[in-house]
Formats: C-alpha cells, structure tokens, sequence
C-alpha cells in the first residue's frame, strides 16, 4: 500500500489539488481549510487503524485479488466474516471520530459494482469485469480513497432520466469517441468527495431502454478536468475556525460526512474506467445491492456515534451531580438499549449473508433494511434522550470567548460549575459535543442518508413474502391453501 497511514494520506491530497469550492472561494488545501480539514482527519483515521495492533485485524483484509494486506475499505468481500467484521470495525471508528469517516460508500460502490460487472459480462461478453478488477487493484495498491457517486439530482421527479427538460439532471454520456466517454451532470450530497482520490459513478435508480445513456459506471480521479466541486454548510460550520475549539464540540473531526455537489462538464473517461455503458437491465440490482450494502453499514457506524453520545451524557450527569438519579440511570439504560439493538442488526445481516455469481458476499437485505430503518429512529430518540439529560443549558451556553473574557469570565466559570474538583471548562466542552452531535446535521444523515425512511419500508414490504405468511396463517387455521393473488 504506498499510503501507510493517516499523515501519507494527508500528503496525498495536497498533491491532487481538485476544483473545490465553499461559500464561493476556491479551496486551495482541503486538509487545512478550517471547513474541510476537520473531515479530512477523520478519513485519516481510517488509516491510521491499519497501523494498530488493536484494530488492526478489522482495518485490513488479504485482497482476493493480489493476495496483498489491503485496507478494508478497498475490499470486496469475500465472506460472512468480512461482512461481520466491517460492522465492527466501523463501529470502532465511530467511536474513535464521533462523526462520519467516510469511506463506506466508496466500499459499497467497490462490491456492487463488482458483482453486476461479472453478471453484465456474463449476458453479453463485455469486458468489464476485467476492467474493473484491474482498477479496483490499482486503488488497493495505491491505498486510494473512493467517494460513491449515485445520487444524481434529479430535476422534474414525476419524469424519469430522458424525459427531464434539462438533460444533465442525470449524468449521462454525451458523446462516445474511438478512445472513451465523455459525460456531463451532477452527483449531489457526496459524503467525503472532497478529500477523496477516485470518483465512482453508478446509476441512482432502475432504468428502462429509453435511458441507454443514463445507464452509466465509471470512475475518474477527484481532478480530472471538468469536474468541480461545492462543498456543502453545515449547522454551525463557521465554530469549525481553529480560534473557536471549544465551541465546535468535536474540533478535531468533522459533524457529518463533508457532503458535495460534484458537477460533471464534458468530463472525458477512457474505455478502460468504463463498467457499465447502457446495458440498462442492470441497473435496478446494481441500485438494489450498493442499497443493502450501505444501509447495513448503519448498525455499526451509528452505534459508534452513539457509544460517545451516551458516554458524554453519563459524564455530564457526573459533572452535574445527577449520576445516580434513577430516572438518569433508566434514561440512560435506554440510550445503550437502542444502540445494542441497532447494532444487533447491522450484525445479523452480515451473519446473513450470502454469495453473488460473481463471488463476492452480499449483506441480507430485508435485515439490511430493518437495521437501517431503525437508524432513522433509533439515533433521534437517543439524541432527544441526551438532550433531556444534558438540560437547557446547552442551548443558553455562552461562548468560549465570554469564557475567556477577562470582563466575565469569572461570572462564566462560577456559574456554570458543577461539581467540587470538577472543571467548569470540562461542563461546557462536554455540553458542545452534545449539543455538536445533537444539533441537526447528524441526525438528517441518520435520517436520509442510504434513502429515505420510505425507501426501506419499500424494501421491508418487498422483502416480507407475505405469501409465505399468509399461507402458515392458512395452515394453521385449517383453511386451504388456495392461491393468494
């Protein structure tokens, strides 16, 4: 792997200097701007696991490929034990961060992908199963991250991709050449695009012959010409300024994924990073598995999320003198219940899974679905219980600068103690990262990222065979098993 850790990966992306942009200045050096640099970190983080003896089990993988220890982030898995272990580990960085790291959409991306390349080659003897195979082994050896690029914009949502007025609304292939592609359009929301090295572009949605064009995979690097990218606000962004640490809450990492709007304009793709060029039929499984993939993933990484936030409410109760309170116990209790629960079927649909033609492991679906469904439930109940338990202050609190102030300082520090032997400064840096992790944008990824809480009772219903259902009902009723139409 030539990026070895978490300061290799830094280095990496001051060399590639993308087309960024925030508030409308061009970003020189995402991994110092102070609205980047912190999601950069947290990326970093990724890597710097695969150096420690502790975790480094679950942050690397022997890729089928080269037979090389690759990050787990480049993997196609190979296995119920690859799929377990993700979940663990991204459980581990969510612990380690606070905030989201990133990398998984690329990894699910990477094993969808994978999967319909093999299954389109199959059908129509096209090579991009090799195609792919020996770009997946040049990002495994370089160590690259890669952003996932499927959420497209979508414009007049009553029209499907060829019927929009504007035709960029999907990104899609405007011109065809003896030697590659050239495409134009828009991928929206990008967790982690900014500070990535590879973009991979898949279709968002099933598509039928009319959107040949739409029907696109390949990938580009982040500073291919023509590509350029507007990176996103984010509640109380400008508390992310390096003068401001207490403040931000979480300082060091970022509060959500550093979402995006990546813009293709005439981006040129040569045949080679081509995996998908019309074949239309492929698209909804390709959709449906990179789906299940990613909303797996939520059992893990937001259980993480909400280790820290049940541990930063339990020390706040220390601080507040309201520890054993037994309603504070029992509050408490339940944070850790539904974050065990959410866990729980991030887990079991790993244990669940099962083998694709092409050899790589997919996720159980419908337990895939349920777990994130609860995602979208589970993290606000837990964040409205911490917000009941940390109290009003937090959203009263003063600045860092009145606590700093020479004038009122004093009065900041007196009255907003807790505690004997206990900091008032430790109160209100614990009080920030609650209100850092409670205070919106966390929460909307919780709630809308991987789909809508309707896309996976879609999913759930779909997955339910109530068939099946009806017919044990029948059978034990003695009612005969006549067809269910």
């Amino acid at each position: 792997m030539k990026i070895k850790n978490g300061q290799d990966y830094l280095r990496s992306l001051r060399k590639i200097n993308p087309v960024v942009y925030y508030k409308g200045k061009k970003i020189k050096d995402v991994t110092r701007h102070p609205a980047t640099a912190p999601h950069a970190r947290a990326a970093a983080m990724t890597y710097a696991l695969v150096n420690d003896p502790e975790y480094q089990d679950l942050a690397t993988a022997v890729s089928h490929l080269t037979g090389k220890t690759i990050s787990r982030f480049t993997h196609v898995h190979q296995g119920m034990e690859d799929l377990i272990k993700k979940v663990k580990l991204l459980r581990v960085l969510g612990q380690k961060t606070g905030s989201c790291f990133q990398r998984c959409v690329g990894l699910d991306g990477i094993n969808a992908v994978y999967s319909v390349a093999y299954e389109i080659d199959q059908k129509y003897g096209t090579d991009y199963f090799e195609r792919f195979k020996k770009w997946l082994t040049y990002i495994q050896e370089e160590n690259l991250m890669v952003v996932g690029a499927m959420t497209d914009p979508k414009g007049d949502r009553s029209k499907g991709p060829a019927e929009q007025s504007d035709p960029d609304q999907y990104v899609h292939v405007v011109e065809r050449r003896e030697d590659g592609l050239v495409i134009r359009g828009a991928k929206l929301h990008m967790t982690g695009g900014v500070n990535s090295h590879e973009i991979l572009i898949m279709p968002t949605t099933a598509m039928d012959p009319t959107a040949k064009d739409y029907a696109l995979v390949c990938a580009v690097p982040v500073n291919t010409p023509g590509v350029t990218m507007i990176f996103g606000r984010q509640a109380n962004d400008n508390r992310k300024d390096n003068k401001e640490r207490i403040d931000a809450g979480n300082p060091v990492f970022g509060g959500v994924g550093g979402e995006a709007v990546i813009a293709f304009e005439n981006v040129f793709v040569p045949w080679e990073r081509v995996f998908m060029n019309g074949e239309t039929e492929f698209t909804g499984n390709l959709v449906y598995r990179f789906a299940a993939h990613h909303r797996a993933n939520y059992g893990g990484c937001k259980t993480g999320l909400i280790d820290v936030l049940t541990g930063a409410v339990t020390y706040l109760a220390q601080i507040q003198g309201t520890a054993k309170a037994s309603h504070v116990r029992d509050k408490v209790t339940e944070m850790i219940h539904l974050g065990e629960t959410l866990y729980s079927s991030a887990i079991a649909c790993a244990a669940e899974g099962w083998p694709t033609p092409s050899g790589a492991y997919m996720v159980d679906t419908m337990l895939a679905n349920v777990g994130k469904h609860n995602a979208t439930r589970f993290h606000f109940e837990v964040a409205r219980l911490a917000s009941d338990l940390a109290g009003g202050f937090l959203a009263t609190l003063p600045s860092e600068y009145d606590l700093k102030s020479e004038d009122v300082g004093h009065l900041v520090k007196k009255y907003f103690s807790g505690v004997a032997n206990f900091p008032t400064e430790d109160r209100i840096k614990i009080g920030r990262l609650i209100e850092s992790m409670t205070g919106g944008t966390a929460l909307v990824e919780s709630m809308h990222g991987a789909g809508s809480p309707q896309a996976q009772r879609v999913m759930i219903f779909r997955e339910g065979d109530l068939n099946k259902k009806v017919k044990l009902a029948k059978a034990l009723a003695g009612i005969p098993p006549t067809r269910v139409k």
